[in-house]
């Protein structure tokens, strides 16, 4: 069964569209407890969005754009994301390119490898959802920056605030203060059909508003980049491929359809050059919406699951021809196996179950499923329709989290946890130390963890789980991380203030 659940290699570069700077904030509906086939989700009805029809169609029946852009050019951002510079060990020998901090726009500027480092700045887009300045982008727009600027059509500029991310589905939330912002509503990512055309705006190679035309190549894609990106498991993958050109920025534009509504938030290129080659992916606005409803009511993502090991159904049929040698159908996900606690197999489900529909939605692979299952909470029943050797079943699932609880996860406050803050090192300091990175422990509280550990006031903080930290920002985003993520341990090494260097593991578990 090895081959069966291993991953499959792409042959192409998937290239992240771009990374930058943006914020944004979406809708919040009052979540259903039960379940119907009949089931919708309007995530828009939480800030007040105003539904649009636009004119689809020109006088003599042709598809017509001008309405959909102008609706939608005034609500996508250009976004600037700025990481302080950060000092290596190796500063003062000649820095190797990164290709991937080349494509990216990071990294030394002007290649020449010594001197003080400088700050990376990239840049990408993002989509305003809300009259009063939530914003929607990609995760990877502003991974780890330090500062987000975000610029509107008008020209006008704002410092935008990261409300929450989701890597798994590279979303993030941002937030401009503002009012009367213009904004695009939500569209129905659902009824999108093969075929139909959709526009693509943002800031390719930082030319700001610009407009992309093509149609909706594919729903449903997945494994588009091996289920891995940057470290990170893309478990969840379930795209709207489309042939409108995305390039580098669009990254966290606005995929809208004729009507001007968004239906997809701009991810990811197949390409093998960097740049456009055919092929453009967004989230579906199902995924994004969710996503970005539950960071805003609850500070990080609810993210039910079956507790199924899944795979396609062919390729289960070619791993082991004599185990599924009864089944009839080559659509739908196979189950292969289950977690601990699993809710599926709770309710009925077995090994060697294909599911073929979630709530009377009909699910053909594996992504499907994945983008069904993720519209929910922990708590929430589903009806789920196997297909079991010949015939046909139905189990009531109640979903769980990834824990085994119905509960609803909160949102951890790392940084009162440790009891501690932190400010950025003078350049008198650094010299003083002979240093030059590192964030210093400004306070501690006696109730905290870092007072537990031993970690006193003055102590030089230079990595945190094996990354150097330059900024006090910096060590607050990593401690805020850690402890959201299932890993709740933070490894940190430093100096204290005789110069002698300590490291100490502090466990944000509770």
């Amino acid at each position: 069964m090895k081959k069966f659940w291993k991953n499959i290699s792409t042959y192409v570069v998937v290239a992240l569209v771009s990374i930058g700077a943006t914020y944004g904030m979406y809708s919040f509906m009052d979540y259903k407890r039960g379940y119907s086939a009949a089931d919708t989700y309007n995530y828009g009805t939480e800030f007040d969005q105003k539904g649009v029809h636009l004119a689809s169609l020109t006088a003599d029946g042709y598809p017509d754009f001008t309405k959909a852009a102008e609706n939608s050019i005034h609500a996508v951002v250009h976004i600037k994301s700025t990481v302080k510079a950060q000092a290596s060990q190796g500063q003062g020998r000649q820095r190797m390119i990164d290709p991937f901090e080349y494509f990216f726009g990071f990294g030394d500027p002007g290649g020449q490898g010594y001197g003080q480092p400088q700050p990376s700045v990239g840049f990408g887009s993002g989509v305003i959802i809300s009259a009063d300045g939530f914003i929607i982008t990609n995760n990877h727009v502003i991974d780890k920056a330090d500062e987000i600027e975000v610029t509107l059509n008008d020209n006008s500029k704002y410092t935008a605030k990261l409300v929450g991310t989701d890597p798994v589905t590279d979303i993030a939330l941002l937030k401009v203060e503002g009012k009367e912002f213009p904004y695009i509503p939500f569209g129905n990512s659902d009824n999108l059909k093969v075929g139909e055309w959709v526009l693509a705006v943002g800031n390719p190679f930082n030319l700001t508003s610009t407009v992309t035309a093509g149609i909706v190549s594919a729903k449903g894609r997945g494994n588009i980049s091996g289920g891995n990106r940057g470290g990170v498991d893309m478990s969840i993958q379930s795209y709207i491929q489309t042939d409108a050109a995305i390039n580098r920025g669009n990254s966290g534009g606005a995929l809208v359809n004729t009507n001007g509504e968004l239906i997809g938030i701009n991810t990811a290129i197949y390409s093998q050059t960097g740049d456009f080659s055919g092929y453009g992916f967004a989230v579906p606005i199902s995924i994004a919406g969710k996503v970005v409803a539950d960071i805003k009511e609850y500070g990080t993502v609810q993210r039910a699951v079956l507790g199924v090991q899944i795979g396609e159904v062919a390729a289960a049929k070619e791993a082991d021809p004599e185990k599924t040698k009864n089944l009839k159908i080559n659509e739908g996900a196979y189950v292969g196996g289950f977690a601990d606690m699993s809710p599926a197999k709770q309710a009925g489900i077995e090994e060697g179950d294909v599911i073929t529909a979630v709530n009377g939605v009909k699910v053909k692979t594996v992504s499907e499923l994945q983008e069904q299952v993720n519209r929910f909470r922990p708590g929430d029943k589903v009806k789920v329709d196997v297909v079991r050797g010949a015939s046909t079943k139905t189990f009531d699932v109640t979903l769980k989290n990834s824990a085994g609880s119905t509960s609803v996860v909160k949102k951890e406050d790392g940084i009162a946890s440790v009891g501690a803050a932190f400010k950025d090192l003078t350049p008198e300091k650094k010299k003083a130390l002979g240093v030059s990175y590192g964030v210093e422990v400004a306070g501690v509280d006696n109730s905290g963890k870092f007072h537990k550990e031993g970690i006193a006031k003055g102590f030089i903080i230079q990595k945190i789980n094996n990354q150097p930290v330059s900024s006090a920002s910096e060590v607050e985003r990593i401690i805020t991380a850690t402890a959201n993520s299932q890993d709740k341990a933070l490894f940190i090494t430093g100096i204290t203030a005789n110069g002698s260097r300590k490291y100490y593991a502090v466990d944000l578990s509770e």
